[in-house]
């Protein structure tokens, strides 16, 4: 029997570094392209779509970085309830989890940059993979350890953007 108040965690929860889980997903992508009968050829506008879509990625993670450090707090995606503080400032107002934002703006432009529109689904599979087993861990610590403070950030605030 389950305590209602310890529900069983799956085994996959916070377990594999959402970096890790990125650059699979991306390998993954690139091993499909390779294995694509008739790749399409480099073209220069794909080319400067990902190339923003990489720049914002970059922008987006070193702002969240940098609004961590001023906080003072953890960021170990493995012990979430280790955060000394409740962010919700800089890039924290436009998403809980722009580090996350980040790297599935980068997949997104390494499927730009591949060319083929179904490869829009490896960013898809990214991003439902770590909303299961690294976001929906991470929120049940930090809703338990700043309760209703964090609440309200989450009404607020939108997961992913």
């Amino acid at each position: 029997m389950t305590d209602p108040e310890h529900p069983r965690r799956h085994p996959l929860e916070a377990r594999i570094p959402p970096p890790v889980v990125a650059l699979a997903v991306g390998v993954a992508m690139w091993a499909a392209h390779r294995l694509a009968l008739g790749a399409p050829a480099p073209d220069g506008r794909r080319t400067l779509v990902a190339g923003g879509l990489f720049a914002l990625a970059l922008l987006v993670v070193f702002s969240a970085v940098m609004t961590f450090a001023r906080s003072r707090t953890s960021f170990d995606p493995h012990h979430p309830e280790s955060a000394t503080a409740l962010v919700r400032s800089g890039i924290f107002r436009v998403s809980r989890n722009p580090m996350y934002l980040s790297m599935a703006l980068a997949l997104l432009g390494w499927a730009v940059r591949l060319g083929r529109p179904w490869f829009v689904v490896g960013p898809v599979v990214f991003v439902l993979y770590l909303t299961r087993f690294q976001i929906r861990p991470e929120e049940r610590a930090l809703a338990e350890k700043f309760g209703p403070a964090y609440e309200d950030y989450r009404r607020s605030t939108r997961r992913w953007l």
